[in-house]
């Protein structure tokens, strides 16, 4: 939500060029970051490092971009817990960040990221509000007093 501001709210101030302009953004950096990542793998070969590492790097790499995949979709539909592991995971996800570049542009495809959380956490703050404006009623100066109980 960041790159939005408060233009996911109604959709306006250029909400679609903001969406578009992302999803290019983050599917032009996840293909830099391949490309990196494949200069990388290159060098290994030119070190003469052997199968086993070169195989095993490939596979690190697999894994950790599909789990940062995972980990990115699902922070755009629900907040972690607070003692969840999300911390522990950081350095996983700064591995696999293709993964979490990928899932950022699926997501700008169908909403900005994190915007069906924000609307929710929105609609209920604004019905959590009117409800309790409307209870208020008069000044609480000008009511009678509470009669005792004996």
């Amino acid at each position: 939500m960041r790159f939005f501001g408060t233009t996911w709210v109604a959709h306006d101030g250029g909400y679609g060029l903001r969406r578009a302009g992302m999803a290019v953004a983050s599917l032009l950096a996840a293909v830099i970051g391949a490309y990196l990542l494949r200069f990388a793998y290159e060098g290994l070969e030119i070190g003469n490092v052997g199968p086993f590492l070169s195989i095993s790097v490939v596979v690190l790499f697999a894994i950790a971009s599909s789990i940062a995949f995972a980990k990115a979709w699902e922070s755009f539909t629900r907040r972690p817990a607070p003692s969840s592991d999300e911390a522990s995971l950081k350095g996983l996800k700064a591995i696999g960040f293709i993964g979490g570049l990928i899932a950022y542009f699926l997501r700008c495809l169908i909403e900005a990221p994190g915007e069906g959380l924000a609307r929710a956490e929105y609609e209920r703050a604004r019905t959590e509000h009117a409800r309790r404006r409307g209870t208020r009623t008069g000044n609480p100066a000008a009511r009678r007093p509470k009669r005792k109980r004996k």
